[in-house]
């Protein structure tokens, strides 16, 4: 974040007493440079608080009393968010899978365990704990999740997994990820709703499971064997539950790709609330 200095304000000259000729002179020539109220004001901070008649030429009126301050009362210098030093909604079982060196997680979480819809929210670590971003709308798969998947269940894996590896049929948006863009990212035909799948695949993050970190999404090694699944990735929404994938709005996952840095170690955090929360 850049933060542009503030402009200092001149010191403030101790007042003076003014005779009653000097009042006359000044009331003169401030009625020239206020006018009629049609000039510009540029904050609430060069406004003063309107003159207190006072009783009489060369006194000073007292100001009210103020109430006393209490130190443990926060002000308005004291205001900024105190962020969390553990990510939200996750239990000990879930935070022992995250690795010690992962700065960003994109924290999945599902409506139910056998729910389609859930929110994605990208957190960074900085010094003072989790910095959450923006909450945005994401699908998994049709049946909901599952902590074995298997291929063709139509569940989404719950599990902390890497993000190394990225790409698409467009060119890259600008992510620090390898990015490979291919031809192979084409898909067709419907989804469960009947909704046209093509542009899904326009961009893809691949998610780490059961496949081989540090090369393409379309990479079909897969680890744990072909009967475990695999192919699972972040990737465009198209208006309908996916078969294991995560998916996010154009947009949002545009955003991600350019947000996503490797030398932070991103994970993905993902699964139903309450399977989170063990």
């Amino acid at each position: 974040m850049i933060t542009v200095p503030s402009a200092r304000r001149p010191l403030r000259r101790p007042a003076r007493l003014l005779t009653a000729a000097a009042v006359l002179a000044l009331t003169v020539t401030l009625a020239g440079c206020v006018g009629t109220g049609t000039g510009v004001r540029t904050s609430d901070d060069d406004i003063l608080p309107p003159a207190v008649a006072s009783p009489g030429v060369g006194t000073t009126q007292a100001r009210p009393p103020q109430p006393p301050t209490d130190p443990a009362t926060p002000t308005a210098m004291s205001t900024a968010p105190v962020l969390p030093e553990r990510l939200p909604g996750l239990g000990p079982r879930t935070l022992a899978k995250i690795p010690a060196d992962a700065r960003q997680v994109v924290l999945v979480t599902g409506e139910g365990r056998n729910s389609s819809t859930s929110q994605a929210v990208l957190y960074r670590r900085t010094g003072d704990g989790w910095e959450a971003g923006a909450a945005w709308p994401a699908r998994n798969a049709r049946e909901g999740w599952t902590d074995d998947h298997h291929a063709g269940d139509l569940r989404s894996p719950i599990g902390v997994f890497t993000l190394t590896d990225a790409g698409g049929l467009l060119p890259d948006p600008g992510t620090e990820l390898p990015y490979d863009r291919s031809g192979g990212f084409t898909i067709g035909g419907t989804g469960f709703a009947g909704e046209p799948l093509a542009g899904s695949f326009d961009y893809v993050v691949a998610i780490d499971y059961n496949r081989r970190p540090g090369t393409s999404p379309l990479d079909w090694t897969r680890p744990l064997g072909a009967g475990r699944g695999g192919g699972i990735w972040l990737h465009i929404d198209h208006g309908g539950p996916t078969h294991g994938c995560v998916s996010l709005q154009r947009n949002h996952i545009r955003h991600l790709l350019r947000a996503l840095d490797p030398d932070r170690h991103p994970v993905i955090v993902m699964g139903d609330a309450e399977s989170l929360a063990r």
